[in-house]
């Protein structure tokens, strides 16, 4: 007769039985020039969107906090503005801030480059880590954009030279857009992590609301579709936020009148059924000739820009949106400390 085999037969503790792994758990900087890759990196490594991307340099102006909980570590990723080195309004040094008074805070840093390339910029980055509260903090090298290179072994003497320029931990050329590089990122800063308990649940991704992630969305799309005509000196607020569980397909009664000198566009709303997010949000900018930039002709670049934003809101919070946008102006705002801390900057 032969015997009953269980799927999962129980295991008796003896002195052999391994212990489980201890939790590891730390902060881990993303550092760079602007423009280097940095929030595309993010989001490879949490495995989902959370940080916004474009071609437009200075995209990135919050810490933007990813998690991302493999086997028994916990990665806590911040991905921070890009080092800015061009200008020096009240903007530029909030977010100058903001990424050193992130650094004093981490466990490990990554200090994103561009395979092949280091420029002023670069440099002046690197200098930020050199100081003397961050000398001892493990600093690994991500040469991004691996895919770029023509001839890898080009990078040989590129390599060299930045041995010579700081003394990293780690060495990583690679590609954010490839998966078996990011998985192999993990295993090279998994050591680096404390042996701690975890910061957040298993599931969590990032601890910015949803609320957050829509004026960031909002402006990536304003990015992406105004390209270069637009000063980067623009930001979204969000004003109005309702939700609710709506059954119907019909519009939602309208938000409130409009501010005096804005313009509206309606996104419209998604087939499916549930719930339901009405969202009023401003695209704030500093000259008249900017507001017309982004409402274009016949107002159709500012209802493309709400068109596109709604359909990846919906995605993201699997929700029905309603999205109502306006443009005011705002003169000098980039410049006013006042303006920059009801706007949501630190």
């Amino acid at each position: 007769m032969g015997r009953h085999v269980r799927d999962n037969p129980p295991v008796e503790p003896t002195s052999q039985t391994p212990e489980a792994a201890p939790q590891r758990c730390g902060l881990i900087a993303i550092v760079g020039r602007p423009n280097v890759g940095k929030s595309t990196l993010m989001n490879a490594l949490v495995g989902q969107k959370i940080s916004i991307t474009s071609a437009k340099a200075q995209t990135t102006r919050h810490r933007i906090t990813g998690v991302r909980t493999v086997d028994e570590a916990q990665f806590v990723f911040v991905d921070t503005p890009g080092f800015q080195t061009k200008h020096s309004a009240a903007l530029n040094r909030s977010l100058n801030r903001a990424v050193v008074g992130t650094l004093a805070d981490v466990d490990v840093v990554i200090f994103v480059v561009e395979a092949g390339r280091f420029g002023m910029d670069d440099a002046k980055v690197l200098s930020l880590l050199q100081g003397e509260s961050l000398r001892h903090k493990p600093v690994v090298l991500v040469a991004n954009k691996l895919d770029a290179v023509q001839r890898r072994t080009d990078l040989l003497p590129w390599l060299k030279g930045m041995q010579d320029r700081h003394t990293f931990a780690e060495y990583v050329p690679m590609s954010a857009h490839k998966a078996a590089d990011v998985d192999r990122l993990f295993a090279i800063l998994r050591p680096y992590l404390p042996e701690q308990p975890w910061y957040y649940d298993e599931d969590m991704l990032t601890d910015r609301s949803e609320k957050f992630l829509a004026s960031e969305i909002i402006r990536e799309k304003l990015f992406r579709l105004t390209g270069d005509e637009l000063p980067y000196t623009s930001t979204v607020v969000i004003d109005k936020w309702e939700e609710g569980e709506d059954g119907s397909p019909q519009a939602p009664a309208s938000l409130p009148p409009p501010p005096e000198g804005a313009e509206p566009v309606w996104g419209g709303l998604a087939p499916a059924r549930g719930r339901m997010c009405r969202i009023s949000a401003s695209i704030v900018v500093e000259r008249d000739a900017h507001k017309g930039m982004i409402i274009g002709a016949q107002g159709e670049r500012l209802k493309r820009i709400g068109s596109e934003a709604r359909q990846e809101l919906e995605r993201l919070m699997e929700a029905r949106v309603f999205l109502e946008l306006w443009v005011k102006v705002r003169s000098g705002w980039a410049d006013s400390e006042e303006h920059l801390r009801s706007y949501g900057y630190e």
